[in-house]
């Protein structure tokens, strides 16, 4: 059977990232003996055209269809993507009667509104690897699910969660503009932050791959990309158990030594041994989830570490001289005036650094804010959640926290508000050769003289 699978995603904020969650549908697919073919949007500089293109020559069983993202989460400057997908699967009813099956994780998280405002087929919820083969399966032998919303237990590991196929012209794409791929070591969050939707799609507890399978996947990236930059997309890379260690130790084994970054919680079982070691295969940038500047404010949306894990944490990764940025969301549970401003002197001290921020929380189903924002009658059973909607704790006035935000980092280049304020600059450093993060362009460290690669060097 032929399957199409495109992805949707547009959003390039911070930078572009590779669509591991169809790469990794396509390799199960793959393995399955179907013939699949790739489009991804972005690569196509958003062209409905060459999608209609692409379509009309692949002439497909089926079409499955991964949206990453219902909006970009920015309270002052949304982008919405829902009608983009419309008009995708609108076009493909135009060109082919075969079933679009949607995934990924903007569907997972509320899959009958999305099935229902795009107009497809069926949906996958949760992990799409065996069941996109299953319902590929029924569709060979002329049948179709009795159910158009099919979900998938929350229970691959090891093995069973496949490498990535990395379709090389896509990848190409993704090396010019930016230079970062995509990785998974794990699934699953065991974290309680109550607006995060990871435990809710991955499931509540940490559900690895082999380390060895993992390096493989990078040696394989090495091999055909030396300029790769890799971004390890776990919710957290650094989880609770420790099991991140046998990742680090496995590719300093095989003397890997590749610029990467992830996302690092505070606190936790870091110590000066892991990051020498981690610094050692080539890791450059944290990106850490502080999500708020003050306990108050961490308490309130379920952290569990203090501002002082955050500095901590913070400095470990100064002192080894590799670059972080911190991300943080104003507005949350039990937000008041004074924990803004708290969370404003905080941020500004907290040294060689960079930080976005962003102003209230998206509510989204399945987490403990959304049942929040229900007992406080923001949600009602009327409320269209595909809209975004965001927690402002009732202690603080909009407008007043925006200005506040505003006026606060306005003297400080290394914060940044709203969150999208310096993307232009920060695709300008990648079109001109700049690979990955390039945060320590933007708090100006100096540590690491990022630039283009000459002629000779690419060879």
């Amino acid at each position: 059977m032929k399957v199409l699978l495109i992805s949707t995603n547009w959003e390039t904020s911070p930078y572009p990232v590779y669509p591991i969650g169809m790469g990794m549908v396509a390799s199960a697919l793959k393995a399955a003996g179907h013939q699949v073919e790739l489009f991804d949007f972005l690569q196509s500089g958003r062209s409905m055209e060459a999608f209609r293109d692409k379509v009309q020559l692949v002439k497909p069983d089926a079409v499955g269809i991964s949206i990453r993202n219902i909006d970009n989460v920015n309270a002052v400057n949304e982008h919405r993507y829902i009608d983009t997908v419309r008009e995708v699967v609108a076009d493909i009813r135009t060109l082919t009667s075969v079933p679009v099956v949607l995934g990924g994780s903007a569907f997972s998280i509320m899959p009958e509104e999305v099935l229902t405002a795009v107009g497809a087929d069926y949906g996958v919820v949760g992990e799409g690897e065996v069941l996109m083969c299953s319902f590929m399966e029924q569709l060979a032998e002329g049948k179709r699910p009795d159910e158009r919303i099919l979900r998938a237990p929350q229970n691959l590991k090891d093995d069973a969660i496949p490498t990535a196929h990395y379709e090389p012209g896509i990848v190409d794409f993704y090396m010019e503009h930016g230079k970062t791929i995509s990785i998974q070591t794990k699934r699953g969050c065991d974290k309680h932050c109550i607006y995060c939707s990871y435990p809710y799609l991955e499931g509540n507890c940490f559900r690895m791959r082999r380390a060895s399978a993992v390096v493989d996947d990078i040696e394989r990236l090495v091999d055909s990309r030396d300029d790769s930059y890799i971004f390890f997309v776990d919710s957290l890379f650094n989880d609770s158990g420790g099991k991140y260690r046998e990742v680090v130790r496995e590719m300093h084994r095989r003397k890997i030594n590749i610029p990467w970054t992830a996302y690092i919680s505070p606190g936790g079982d870091l110590d000066e041994e892991m990051i020498a070691m981690m610094k050692a295969t080539g890791f450059d940038a944290a990106e850490i989830g502080a999500d708020a500047a003050s306990d108050i404010a961490l308490k309130g949306i379920g952290k569990d570490f203090t501002w002082q894990d955050v500095i901590a944490c913070n400095e470990l990764f100064r002192k080894h001289e590799i670059t972080t940025a911190h991300y943080y969301m104003f507005g949350g549970p039990g937000e008041t005036q004074e924990t803004v401003l708290e969370g404003i002197e905080n941020i500004r001290n907290l040294e060689q650094t960079a930080n976005f921020m962003f102003m209230g929380i998206r509510i989204l189903p399945g987490t403990g804010l959304m049942k929040l924002a229900e007992r406080e009658g923001l949600i009602t059973p009327e409320t269209d959640i595909i809209e975004p909607i965001y927690y402002i704790s009732k202690d603080l006035e909009r407008d007043w926290l925006e200005k506040t935000l505003i006026d606060g980092f306005a003297d400080k280049f290394n914060c940044v508000f709203p969150p999208d304020a310096l993307d232009d600059k920060l695709h300008l450093l990648h079109k001109l050769g700049y690979g990955g993060t390039a945060y320590d362009m933007l708090i100006g460290a100096g540590r690491r003289k990022r630039r283009k690669r000459t002629s000779t060097e690419q060879k």
